[in-house]
């Protein structure tokens, strides 16, 4: 997949596309239909395929007391993406001058000009342009002026109860600790990626080296707890997806128990290994069981004999897990 970060950088000759266009927060089951529709109908053509998002939730210029915590980082949006098989991705920066751009100036100058869009994507909710003044209406009334086609794809709902798949819902199930059912709606587990830093160095202490992970992670963390997952380290070229994936319980929270820790943090403790060397090396922590909650214990011999049984419930919990979440563990 090739990555633009602006228009300006698309060549003259890339087109023409079909393009959808969205958020992409998660790039979750609904963002997949959106994009599975445009790979469908870019086969009959030739044409190219291109997801057009943002490089930040677009709240977070134009009303940050209501803008959410992203799902995922930008880095790891464009690579969920490019797992989808589309030819390209736009990233553009959402500054003020974007969030001051007239809807018919971005359909002219992003899908027009830059990318000769021959045929556009967006979900029920989209809005484009100054104050949001942009929808699939104007959509539809410029394309039949510029020449492209414009279709709304309906969104993607639970037949148990009909509610929209949605960034909003999945992370209301992080927040609760519900790692396996925001699995289902993301169609892979959760993760977080930063750089591995170092901390207090009580896991060691304990026998349960940790990795701990930088506070401005990429990705939304759940909730304080001690989980199943994977933690994915990157090889020297910082290629995630082709490096090495270890069994790990990982913990999130401040500690209680010593309660000297200021902030939340995540931390992994890989399996049967006490001497990785990962520091200063960026990694993938994949979640995908919550074991328990984090609590405080009475005194060290408590806490250290319940890690070893947060240990055997990770890797029966990894052991158990189905096979399309064991393969689909990392980004």
């Amino acid at each position: 997949m090739i990555l633009f970060e602006d228009v300006a950088e698309i060549p003259a000759d890339f087109g023409p596309t079909v393009v959808a266009i969205g958020k992409f927060d998660g790039v979750h089951a609904g963002h997949r239909a959106i994009i599975e529709k445009m790979l469908v109908d870019a086969a009959s053509s030739d044409v190219r395929t291109v997801a057009v998002t943002f490089d930040r939730n677009p709240l977070a210029i134009i009303a940050p007391d209501r803008c959410p915590r992203s799902l995922v980082g930008v880095t790891q949006k464009a690579e969920l993406l490019s797992r989808t098989g589309i030819d390209a991705t736009l990233v553009l920066r959402f500054d003020e001058a974007q969030a001051s751009e007239e809807a018919e100036s971005f359909v002219r100058r992003i899908l027009v000009e830059g990318l000769k869009a021959r045929r556009v994507l967006v979900g029920s909710d989209f809005r484009f342009g100054r104050g949001g003044s942009g929808d699939a209406d104007l959509l539809r009334r410029m394309g039949a002026e510029l020449g492209f086609e414009v279709e709304v794809v309906a969104d993607v709902a639970s037949a148990g109860d009909g509610r929209r798949v949605s960034s909003t819902w999945i992370r209301e199930l992080l927040e609760q600790g519900d790692i396996e059912r925001a699995t289902k709606l993301l169609g892979r587990p959760p993760s977080i990626v930063g750089e591995v830093v170092h901390g207090l160095k009580r896991g060691r202490e304990l026998g349960f080296p940790t990795a701990n992970l930088s506070p401005d992670a990429e990705g939304y963390i759940p909730a304080d707890g001690v989980y199943a997952g994977w933690l994915v380290a990157r090889t020297p070229e910082n290629v995630l997806r082709s490096g090495v994936r270890y069994p790990a319980a990982i913990s999130v929270g401040t500690n209680p128990t010593f309660d000297d820790v200021q902030h939340r943090q995540v931390e992994a403790y890989v399996l049967d290994e006490t001497d990785l060397d990962l520091y200063g090396r960026q990694v993938e922590v994949t979640f995908v069981k919550r074991i328990r909650g984090m609590v405080a214990f009475e005194g060290i011999d408590a806490l250290i004999e319940q890690m070893h049984d947060d240990v055997a419930r990770a890797r029966e919990a990894l052991t158990a897990a189905p096979l399309w979440i064991r393969d689909a563990s990392t980004l």
